[in-house]
């Protein structure tokens, strides 16, 4: 027997487990050889492993459901005892517009920027989407989130989240451990989402399923991504021909996003940054969708706004200095030749290549 405890947030208990716990009580009679305990905002399981994955998924798609209409009623609880868990994620998410998803704690997930609503609504008008800004702008967050909508909504199989592994330079082979272990670090901030949004026992069985698929860019050579929501992050830090792998592997019935940031381009100094090219490249197709993001969107600590609008500052003054030097530079060059040139006095015959006097005949 293992234990499981599911904590509620933002929810009304009153609501959410009905009069003197009925509906906890209701779904417990449900599961006769398991145990479920509520006390304050927190639900313990206690069961086998499969039946307390059943009851996680049915509270799961509860949460939702409150969320979505402010109570749980006891023919609410036996809708969900009855439905397949095919049926239960399909029924959560007849969601208000606003809502992309709710969390794996019940917690709601939207947009909260105006530029954040733009990448929500090119997402559902574009099938390939380019998204642009700072860090801090909730680009991978809402990226994420979107994904796990159209999984959850059956709009394609499988979803697939990569980054360029540009620290290693794809070449992962002299880190220990197996490649999931070798390339987890940099792809944590992609878990940390997926963990918000899906519960762990869900999403445990997506990845060992490869429904959910998260790997280094260098692993999406020659495959064909079909059916799929496909995920390219910091895609700043791919090269030209990186990028325009990845691209091509767009099959017909794939919904594609590629998110960047201009400002932490990792690369080797001299290395153009595929997206920058690609931003170029592309930005006249028609049927691609193109977002930017600015400081104004960033949703973290309100000094994280504040610093990415200092660093911009600095970067607009650094690069009229350098402006200013190279204009300054090539005045110097200018003055120096006009120096080097030889004067001529006004009285002076022709003179030779070299400079000196040519006899003239009289």
């Amino acid at each position: 027997m293992v234990e499981k405890v599911i904590t509620l947030e933002n929810v009304s208990l009153v609501d959410f487990l009905g009069p003197d716990n009925q509906n906890i009580r209701q779904l417990g009679a449900a599961f006769p050889g398991s145990k479920i305990i509520s006390r304050g905002n927190e639900i313990k399981i206690q069961g086998q492993p499969e039946v307390i994955s059943r009851i996680n998924d049915i509270l799961s798609s509860l949460i939702e459901h409150y969320h979505q209409y402010g109570q749980i009623t006891d023919k609410t609880v036996n809708q969900y005892l009855s439905a397949t868990s095919e049926e239960a994620e399909g029924r959560v998410l007849a969601a208000s517009p606003d809502v992309i998803l709710f969390g794996a704690k019940g917690g709601v997930i939207k947009a909260k920027t105006g530029n954040q609503q733009k990448l929500v609504d090119a997402v559902m008008k574009h099938d390939l989407t380019f998204t642009l800004g700072p860090a801090g702008t909730g680009k991978t967050y809402i990226s994420v989130a979107l994904a796990v909508r159209a999984l959850k909504n059956k709009e394609v199989k499988k979803i697939i989240i990569s980054r360029p592994v540009v620290e290693a330079g794809e070449s992962l082979g002299f880190l220990p451990g197996d490649m999931k272990e070798k390339v987890d670090p940099y792809l944590r901030p992609i878990y940390d989402a997926l963990e918000d949004m899906i519960p762990a026992e869900k999403l445990k069985f997506y990845q060992e399923n490869k429904i959910i698929e998260i790997a280094p860019l260098a692993y999406m050579r020659g495959r064909t991504l079909n059916n799929a929501f496909v995920l390219l992050d910091e895609a700043q830090n791919t090269t030209p021909s990186q990028i325009k792998m990845f691209l091509t592997r767009m099959g017909p019935t794939a919904k594609v996003m590629v998110n960047g940031d201009r400002s932490q381009i990792d690369l080797p100094t001299r290395q153009k940054s595929g997206l920058m090219q690609a931003l170029d490249i592309l930005r006249d197709v028609p049927g691609i969708g193109f977002v930017e993001m600015t400081s104004e969107d960033v949703v973290r600590h309100r000094l994280v706004k504040e610093i990415v609008q200092a660093y911009d500052r600095f970067d607009s003054e650094e690069q009229k200095r350098e402006a200013q030097q190279r204009q300054h530079s090539r005045r110097s060059d200018d003055r120096r030749v006009e120096d080097r040139r030889p004067e001529a006095h006004p009285d002076a015959g022709p003179r030779s290549s070299d400079g000196l006097p040519v006899n003239q005949e009289q």
